[in-house]
């Protein structure tokens, strides 16, 4: 018989339960982020270790000792950052990185990485990246052997799942793989028993649709669900449908979900391409919530939302309108590591 997660008694927390640190990747690619640009995704970088690094340790990887150097000017006095030279493509460690479990202590699953449907071929190299992030931690590491992003899934640490068909069923991930197929992949590794499908994720998202752009748990009943009200929106009627979904889903115990409406931000635009700017790319630190913000009508909104969802943590607003021009956000390019103590 299979050694499985489950078996062993393994799921993977939520968010909001203790960490004993947040990952990051030092920002570089100039594709992602050009020279106009990286000054500022540079500045986000700073403010967002900062704000983490008092309620838990920050493990930033970077490439080499003249990038260690040069960082740790741009952070000044912050303490509490380990830095790890492990090479890397670009910024996403959510997308590549290891996804943490916990039973009495922690365990690492690496689940494949193919760039989001094969998309980028310059980043691919990110798998083995991931991988290394794993064995450096020194914990145990289960491999599923299957495509999955951490931004494509989001849980309550009691057995639900938020995931959308769009990303999971698509067929450049896994085709060989069935919805049930999938469905039990998420059960053995992460013991999440209970999925809650959405349908299809925003405009200029090109991960086909990241849940975490989308609904997140910010509870074991409450999940925060984007709405766009503009009609003639492209996103309104996705989002409709992902909110209906919701409306019909059951959490773990069979009860119906909690949910909290929030308007997206108006269309943000990087040369001609719409930017998947999102309220709900949000991470919660140990001591923190960092909330994406973008110059907008609808940011107070969206950071007295969340400020009511987490009341004993800081609400730290960070104008993202730079890192969203790499088509990501502060969730995707942060990774927990959960503690073993509850």
């Amino acid at each position: 018989m299979a050694d499985l997660p489950r078996d062993q008694g393994y799921s993977m927390p939520a968010e909001w339960e203790r960490h004993d640190a947040t990952w990051l990747v030092w920002p570089k690619d100039p594709l992602t982020f050009p020279p106009q640009i990286i000054d500022r995704v540079e500045e986000i970088y700073v403010k967002m270790i900062s704000s983490l690094a008092g309620g838990e340790r920050v493990d930033l990887l970077v490439d080499d000792l003249p990038t260690e150097s040069r960082v740790r000017r741009l952070l000044g006095s912050t303490a509490n950052v380990a830095f790890h030279r492990i090479r890397t493509a670009d910024v996403w460690i959510r997308d590549y990185g290891p996804i943490f479990i916990r039973n009495s202590g922690v365990a690492a699953t690496k689940w494949r990485f193919n760039s989001w449907g094969n998309r980028y071929e310059e980043l691919l190299p990110d798998d083995a990246a991931g991988l290394e992030v794993a064995r450096s931690t020194g914990l145990r590491i289960y491999e599923p052997g299957i495509v999955l992003e951490g931004g494509s899934v989001d849980v309550n640490g009691r057995g639900s799942i938020l995931l959308t068909e769009q990303c999971l069923l698509n067929g450049n991930r896994n085709p060989e793989k069935s919805r049930k197929q999938i469905e039990g992949c998420l059960r053995d590794y992460l013991g999440a028993h209970n999925p809650v499908w959405l349908k299809r994720g925003i405009m200029g998202d090109d991960t086909d649709g990241h849940v975490d752009d989308l609904a997140r748990f910010t509870s074991e009943r409450t999940v925060l669900c984007m709405t766009e009200p503009d009609e003639l929106d492209p996103n309104h009627e996705p989002l409709a449908n992902n909110l209906r979904a919701l409306e019909g889903a059951k959490d773990q115990e069979g009860d119906e979900l909690e949910i909290v409406k929030l308007p997206m931000p108006k269309k943000k635009v990087g040369g001609a391409d719409r930017l998947p700017a999102s309220y709900a790319n949000f991470y919660v630190g140990n001591s923190a919530v960092l909330v994406p913000v973008f110059d907008d009508a609808n940011d107070s909104g969206a950071l007295s939302t969340i400020s009511g969802l987490f009341p004993n943590r800081s609400i730290v607003a960070i104008n993202c309108e730079a890192l969203v021009y790499g088509f990501g956000g502060i969730h995707c390019v942060t990774q927990q590591q959960p503690s073993a103590a509850r």
